[in-house]
Order: C-alpha cells, then sequence, then structure tokens
C-alpha cells in the first residue's frame, strides 16, 4: 500500500512540474510582436479570483469607417496605471502574443502589452 501511495504522489508532482514547465514557456516565448495604433477606450482591473489589468483599444483604418477593437491584456501594474492617464487618447501598443497560455488567471487575452507610446500626428 505504501508503495502505491508512494507512486500517485510521485504522479501528482510529475504533473505539476509539466504544467508549471509548460506555463512557463508558455509566458515567457512570444508567438508574434507587433504594435497596435489607436483610440484608447477602456482599461479595467477584473476577475473572480485572479485579478488582470484588460483594455480595449479602438483601431480605425479611415475615418467613417467602423472602428475594430483589439483586446489586450497588461500584467505590469505601472504599465495598466499608465494606460488609465491616457485612457481617451490615441496611443501606440506594443504587445507580445503568447498562445496557448492554460489558464485566465494570466490575463483574458492572448496579447500582453509590454509598452506604450502617445500617437503624434503628422504636421503638415
Amino acid at each position: 500500500m505504501r508503495k502505491v501511495l508512494i507512486a500517485i504522489l510521485g504522479l501528482v508532482v510529475l504533473i505539476a512540474l509539466i504544467f508549471s514547465a509548460y506555463t512557463w514557456i508558455a509566458l515567457s516565448w512570444s508567438y508574434s510582436t507587433g504594435e497596435r495604433a489607436g483610440l484608447m477606450q477602456k482599461i479595467s482591473r477584473k476577475g473572480w479570483l485572479c485579478k488582470t489589468w484588460e483594455g480595449e483599444l479602438l483601431l480605425t483604418s479611415m475615418p467613417g469607417a467602423i472602428p475594430e477593437k483589439f483586446e489586450f491584456t497588461v500584467r505590469d501594474d505601472e504599465l495598466a496605471n499608465q494606460l488609465v492617464e491616457h485612457t481617451g487618447q490615441r496611443l501606440v501598443l506594443t504587445y507580445a502574443q503568447h498562445k496557448g497560455v492554460p489558464s485566465s488567471c494570466f490575463g483574458d487575452t492572448e496579447y500582453f502589452v509590454e509598452k506604450i507610446s502617445v500617437f503624434k500626428e503628422n504636421q503638415n
């Protein structure tokens, strides 16, 4: 009986290690990186158990077109506070896309914002 208990405990530890390694890989390596520019519409901290910063950027291709929403997650509280300050302004967000993140405790989306800058209009 003791050998069975040790085998079950070993299996549980092995599964936990595999899950931890997979989570670390999913959060460390990005599938893609890029920038999106648009109007900062919303940023909020939400979640029942795991609180994450979630936001929306409105993307427009041309004046009068229906804007597309770019939903994103922010993992850094300082960066999230900067986004709160710039809500309603045009911003450029630099992001990394992480596919296969196993839990919504890390964010509701697969797009994690890493940097922001205020959009500069061309002066003609």
